[in-house]
This record gives C-alpha cells, structure tokens and sequence, in this order.
C-alpha cells in the first residue's frame, strides 16, 4: 500500500469489511449445504410428530407437515435477504442534523438455534449519523431479517450493529435487545419471568459514557 493516500487506505479496509459483514450476513452461507426439497422438509415433520408418539396419517395432522414447512419458510425467510442491501438507499439532505436517530421497542419474534423455540422481545436502536442517514423503516428491516433466522441473542445483536455500522458509517451504533427464550421459559429451568439483556456500542456510544447514557434514558422515554 505504499504510495497511496491514507484517505484511500481507509476506503480500502471499509470496503474489506464490509465484503466480510456481506458474506458473512448476507444471503451467503458461511457452511453451504444443500437445502432439502418441500417434500423431504413435509416427510421429516411427519417423522417428528410419529417420535412425539402420534399418527401423522389422522385427520387433525394430515395437512400439518405442510403447514409446518410454510410456517418455517416465513419464520426463516432472514436467510434469503441480504441486510445490507436495506441500507444502500440513503440520504445526504438531513440540513446538517448530527444528533442521535433512534427507533425504540421494536418487536422482535426469532428462534434460537439450540432448541429451535422462540424468542420474544424488543429491541432499541440508535445511530449518530455522518453525512448520510437511511429511512427509518430499514433499520427495523434490518433487525427482522436477522430475527428471522436460527442464532443466539448474543449474535443477532453484534450482527445489527456491524451492518448498520459498515453500511452507514455513522458516528456511533447503539443497541439494546431484551427478550424471553422460551428454551429457558417453557422447558428445563422453566423461569417465565427472566429476560436476556444484550447489548453492543460502536463510536461515540462505546467511547463516551454520556452518550451510552443518554441512549439508555431515551430507551426509559425520557
């Protein structure tokens, strides 16, 4: 990299990163397998509900291992979205705004991937823009796309936070997510009233205590 300006540099390791966040939450899998056809994904339901000790032949389940396949294709339709390309629209026109655009409780319905049962919650969101911001609705798309798939509440909040922050550049990301794994609420330890807190700061949220203060007020409504 000699000889080239540090500007340039810069530009150059953005766009690695951003190639990485791409590839690695995208509709790219790091593990490629080849997916199941309609008719394999129905006759593995029909397995299931055999194991739980059932007749998938009678009347009130013939048509369940379809339903079930439809339900799963929406609950991880995440998989087929690219969450980056929701944020390449953006607007430079903000009259010289430069404070903090935040998006609060916003519902969140995903699975986590150890015992494929819900999880349920909000998340709070916040960036400080540069020269650019991006439509409010396409950073709740964003935190949907990632919802909809199989992970941990620990992943899905650092992924939202990475793309938002390669794809804007913005001055800081804040995030806050709160939700109720039903793995922890339904089964085993069976504690319906715990929450799981996660949390992931970039810029001036992670480096000035005021501003990590200020978006944790707002998430108080005040």
């Amino acid at each position: 990299m000699a000889g080239k300006p540090l500007n340039e540099i810069g530009r150059m390791d953005m766009n690695a990163a951003v190639d990485g966040l791409r590839a690695q939450g995208g509709n790219e899998r790091l593990a490629e397998v080849k997916k199941p056809s309609r008719e394999e994904a129905e006759a593995a339901v029909r397995t299931l509900i055999a194991w739980a000790g059932d007749n998938p032949d009678r009347e009130g389940l013939i048509d369940t291992p379809g339903r079930v396949v439809r339900a799963y294709e929406e609950f991880f339709e995440g998989y087929e979205i690219d969450p980056y390309k929701e944020l390449t629209r953006t607007f430079e026109e903000v009259e010289g705004y430069q404070d903090m655009v935040m998006l609060r409780d916003i519902n969140i319905e995903s699975h986590c991937e150890h015992h494929m049962v819900a999880i349920l919650g909000r998340a709070h969101i916040a960036y400080v823009p540069t020269k650019k911001v991006v439509g409010i609705s396409k950073l709740a798309r964003v935190i949907e796309i990632y919802a909809r798939r199989l992970q941990t509440q620990e992943t899905m909040t650092a992924q939202i936070a990475d793309t938002i922050n390669a794809a804007l550049q913005p001055q800081g990301v804040a995030i806050l997510i709160e939700a109720k794994h039903q793995c922890m609420t339904t089964r085993g330890i069976k504690k319906p009233d715990v929450a799981t807190i996660t949390t992931q700061f970039t810029g001036v949220f992670r480096d000035d205590p005021r501003m990590e203060a200020r978006f944790m007020q707002m998430i108080r409504g005040y």
